[in-house]
């Protein structure tokens, strides 16, 4: 069922705020902190003293409460002025939400209010070198030593790394086990033995680093796992990811837009043939193409993130394919801004080739595209137990072969 999406009085305070910020911090300083791979402290401070990463965070706990459609918004508001920044700053909740999905009680009073006033940023360490979409084949363990965990191993591309202070971390913590093998652990900055050692030289996201953390026998107290119980990593992975992802679709809405916003403006001025390339039908109907991809993905995204703010069912097919299609957006609709800048799109003088580069990644990080297609396919196939009212509908001669092939049943 289409999800009814209500934007609250809050969620365009927020936004219009972002807005602000992304106009006045992100845009005009993108260039620079993308040259020099550094972060963009003076847009975190103002993000932080507008009060926008209380966004995702509940009033209890020092946030807003607003929910994950107010978030998209404000994510998609920062992305339109610097995909990068907008990662930096959706990236929080990340790895925010496993300790709002499987926290304690006292676990959330203890880091969520830092959190929502910005005085502390957050990573999720999942992805490791032999375990990027394969979230089950983890190696990093924790193994229980009197009332603590000791924590060995590495992970790869842990965004936010060096910046965060928080490190939610996917462990091993029962290896012997297939469902319960996963626990999800905190891990501080300044921990002895936690360390970040490569800083990724990045293609696009610049912005923000893309690092390795280590973790060389380090010791954090039982209290650190989230939950009450070890073995729920795994499911808190993936509650996670199904908030999340609108967020990065949010960012491929936000890189869109500011793309299909830079290609408009250029093609009203640059003139071939003694008028602008926005008299020429092929400019038009690129233009017309990128506006429609880029309008269709961010109502896909909007009744996502309102279906996960509401519980809805089947969130996680709704989270995929917003993450899925918006993101195949960013990636087209960026491809077609660089053909109509022409040979001045090619040149990193102009922003219009930093959204190619940044778009990239969209299609990749929190689960590939190629992931999203299974996990809507998979959604789908189930679905077609509920839908038997149809099958007068379908030949008589295959229905047999259908209800006696259990694999096409309960793939």
């Amino acid at each position: 069922m289409p999800q009814n999406i209500v934007f609250t009085p809050l969620a365009d305070e927020l936004a219009a705020k972002a807005r602000e910020i992304a106009d006045k911090l992100v845009r005009p300083l993108a260039a620079k902190y993308d040259k020099a791979q550094e972060y963009n402290w003076e847009a975190a401070k103002a993000v932080a003293k507008a009060g926008l990463f209380r966004t995702f965070v509940p009033k209890e706990y020092g946030g807003h409460g607003a929910g994950v459609l107010a978030l998209a918004r404000v994510t998609e508001e920062l992305a339109k002025a610097d995909s990068g920044f907008g990662v930096a700053f959706a990236v929080n909740a990340l790895g925010s939400f496993p300790i709002l999905v499987g926290g304690t009680e006292a676990q959330k009073k203890k880091w969520l209010p830092s959190i929502a006033a910005g005085e502390k940023f957050v990573a999720f360490c999942l992805s490791e070198k032999f375990a990027g979409s394969d979230a089950g084949g983890l190696s990093v363990t924790a193994v229980e030593d009197g009332d603590d965990y000791v924590i060995c191993g590495e992970k790869k591309w842990t965004t936010n790394g060096g910046v965060a202070d928080i490190y939610s971390v996917f462990c091993v913590t029962d290896p012997t086990s297939k469902s319960r093998r996963i626990s999800a652990i905190v891990v501080e900055k300044g921990t002895p033995g936690f360390t970040v050692k490569k800083v990724e030289d990045k293609m696009g996201i610049r912005c923000v680093p893309v690092v390795e953390t280590h973790f060389d026998h380090v010791r954090v107290p039982k209290s650190n796992l989230i939950g009450e119980r070890p073995g729920m990593g795994f499911k808190h992975a993936m509650m996670t990811l199904d908030l999340a992802r609108p967020g990065v679709a949010a960012q491929a809405v936000g890189a869109a837009q500011g793309a299909l916003d830079l290609a408009n403006v250029y093609a009203q001025r640059r003139q071939q043939f003694g008028v602008p390339i926005s008299n020429h039908q092929m400019v038009q109907q690129m233009l017309a193409d990128m506006a429609m991809k880029t309008e269709a993905a961010r109502w896909l995204v909007y009744a996502a993130a309102a279906a996960a703010d509401s519980q809805a069912a089947n969130v996680g097919q709704r989270a995929a394919m917003a993450k899925c299609f918006a993101t195949d957006v960013a990636m087209d609709v960026a491809t077609d801004a660089v053909q109509i800048f022409g040979g001045y799109g090619y040149m990193e003088d102009y922003p219009i080739a930093k959204f190619f580069r940044d778009a990239k990644i969209l299609q990749i990080y929190e689960g590939t595209n190629q992931i999203q297609r299974i996990v809507i396919a998979r959604s789908l196939i189930r679905d077609a137990n509920d839908l038997g009212h149809l099958d007068e509908y379908i030949p008589r001669e295959t229905q047999k072969t259908y209800q006696e092939d259990g694999a096409v049943k309960q793939a």
